[in-house]
């Protein structure tokens, strides 16, 4: 199974090699062994990578029910992503043109299955998908290609740490709608890592992060330090359905600021928020303005629920907040700690989250089978049912 086409090609002699029938051989070894066992699809959210694909990932985001509810969805969502696609093409023209998302990705996802492979040769050859909601590689084609390429075991693995039903959720929803919406059930078995708030390797490379980055403050200023863990916010209406994300994004920083033998004070604060409606806060840019206000003028903000640089990071924090909020308030330093990106560290935290998992053998975490007390989406529940339900062995 694990042999090399080139290991099978030097049995045969270099006249029989170029004898038809052995080239027949050759080709049908490479298939066989290329053919992945196990595929891990990585679900996010994705970005546009070009300022042209903009207005498409806007209007995919803004006709997304599992995300948001609004009224007429189908041509109020239209309007909205039209009205503001100059707005966030000029935001992304200022971070390179694009977002780096599927970049990080992909490094992440090639560092994963090749300790994969090394790790767990009985669940070997791994391959990993990206499945993106509202960009190419969408969801719904990753899947496509899985079953093309005869995956037995699949693996639906958020790239979230911290469940939401508006992000991992709706990927979920995505996945149970595609094999609903066709006669046919599905050829592979499918299992998913469905959050992962508190795993021991994410923790020690947020605390790593968050380390290096005191370490550039100045040394006399450092102890003064104050620790802004930003997430991005939710709508009040989706947290009060019972949403877990609040709670989980707690867990993580709490186990960070264990890890760091809680050096400086810190806070979790709430980023990105948009239109009227109320949402989780505090929100980042207020807490900023309240602490130079307060004489609280070295901050250190740490992106705690992204694990890849985009629009969040590199506009948001670095440009609205670190450049142009922190002049405007006065800020003696203002620093962001690093995604965790192409961090090696990272990627053994992902090959090892996906090995326990298939030794684990079950389907799903428990919390995933519990539906918000208060939700309002009948998908939900069939999703979870779908995922509940699949016979692994």
């Amino acid at each position: 199974n694990h042999a090399s086409a080139s290991t099978i090609e030097c049995k045969f002699s270099k006249k029989k090699r170029n004898h038809p029938l052995s080239c027949f051989y050759k080709n049908l070894f490479k298939a066989h062994i290329q053919k992945p066992k196990t595929g891990i699809l990585m679900l996010n959210m994705g970005g546009p990578e070009k300022l042209e694909d903009v207005h498409d990932f806007l209007l995919r985001l803004f006709m997304d029910t599992d995300l948001m509810k609004l009224p007429v969805q189908n041509k109020l969502g239209p309007f909205i992503a039209k009205r503001r696609t100059p707005k966030i093409q000029e935001q992304y023209s200022k971070i390179g043109g694009g977002s780096p998302i599927k970049h990080w990705t992909s490094m992440q996802g090639e560092g994963m299955v090749k300790l994969l492979d090394e790790m767990s040769p009985e669940t070997a050859p791994h391959k990993f998908y990206i499945g993106f909601r509202y960009v190419n590689p969408l969801t719904e084609e990753a899947i496509e290609e899985m079953e093309k390429d005869g995956v037995e075991r699949a693996v639906a693995f958020t790239q979230y740490p911290q469940y939401s039903c508006s992000t991992t959720g709706s990927s979920l929803n995505a996945i149970y709608r595609y094999y609903s919406n066709r006669a046919d059930r599905p050829k592979m078995r499918w299992s998913v890592i469905d959050r992962w708030p508190t795993h021991p390797l994410l923790v020690e490379c947020f605390a790593e992060h968050v380390s290096n980055e005191l370490l550039k403050f100045p040394e006399e200023k450092r102890d003064d330090v104050v620790i802004l863990f930003s997430a991005h916010s939710l709508p009040m209406a989706v947290v009060n359905r019972g949403d877990p994300y609040p709670q989980e994004v707690g867990a993580t920083v709490q186990r960070v600021m264990e890890k760091l033998g809680h050096c400086n004070p810190y806070r979790l604060v709430w980023q990105s928020r948009v239109g009227p409606m109320p949402w989780l806060g505090p929100q980042t840019d207020e807490v900023i303005k309240g602490l130079c206000e307060r004489g609280k003028k070295n901050i250190l903000l740490v992106p705690i629920a992204f694990t890849s640089d985009h629009i969040e990071t590199l506009h948001e924090l670095d440009i609205e907040y670190g450049q142009v909020l922190g002049e405007e308030c006065g800020v003696e330093n203002i620093r962001r700690a690093e995604s965790l990106n192409g961090n090696p560290l990272f990627m053994k935290a992902l090959a090892d989250l996906v090995q326990s998992h298939l030794k684990s053998n079950e389907p799903c975490s428990r919390q995933l089978t519990l539906r918000c007390p208060l939700c309002t989406n009948p998908t939900c529940g069939q999703t979870k049912a779908f995922f509940a339900n699949q016979k692994l062995s």
